[in-house]
């Protein structure tokens, strides 16, 4: 916390002023007016308010938790909210899905620990996709540009084949294309073309994934 924006309590311990500063330490003051923003601008839910309590409930009990619920459950459930998925979808346990019904999984995908698929916007996963530990597949943004921080949320595409690998950003209105590799903690923000190898941040094309024999 800001020493700038504590000040001592009776007790002696620091407390939050209720008095916001937005000058900094430089003199200059703020232009972004996060009390201006409205979250109805630029997104909709696609679903009601009792649909998407429901399902933070289930997404809570039988997805983020550590336990490892059978996956015919989990596929159960996310049909039942409207997912669109294939045959042979494996979710493993701790799994982050925003939106069920605005998320489509192929067939034979694999969907690791702890992976964060915040689609705002439609996310489309296809066939023989593998998404590894802790990736961010997030379909969610901002316009900084504009003082209330609108959102500026496109959709996602993973084409069949790819591997996206652990600790990796994908980020809004990319196209991974078919067989195409992410290498580990990289950050994907622009396409990545059919059977190339990226990595870094921002991620850039190092090389094609199969080796011509």
């Amino acid at each position: 916390m800001d020493q700038n924006n504590r000040r001592p309590g009776s007790n002696g311990n620091f407390a939050m002023s209720k008095e916001t500063n937005h000058q900094s330490s430089s003199g200059i003051r703020t232009r972004v007016r996060n009390d201006q923003f409205d979250p109805k601008l630029n997104f909709s839910r696609g679903a009601g308010t009792f649909r998407f309590a429901a399902w933070q409930l289930v997404k809570w009990a039988f997805f983020r938790t550590v336990f490892p619920w059978p996956v015919r459950m989990k596929v159960s459930l996310l049909r039942f909210f409207g997912c669109r998925l294939g045959v042979g979808v494996v979710i493993k346990p701790q799994v982050n899905i925003h939106l069920p019904w605005k998320l489509q999984i192929g067939d034979h995908a694999w969907i690791g620990e702890e992976v964060y698929i915040l689609n705002f916007e439609p996310v489309k996963i296809g066939s023989h996709v593998c998404i590894s530990q802790r990736a961010f597949i997030c379909a969610g943004n901002h316009d900084y540009r504009t003082v209330s921080m609108v959102y500026r949320n496109a959709p996602i595409v993973i084409e069949d084949g790819v591997w996206i690998g652990a600790h990796t950003f994908v980020a809004p209105g990319v196209v991974v294309g078919v067989d195409a590799v992410v290498a580990a903690g990289s950050v994907l923000v622009s396409d990545a073309t059919p059977g190339s190898v990226y990595s870094g941040n921002p991620a850039k094309e190092v090389g094609r994934r199969w080796r011509e024999v």
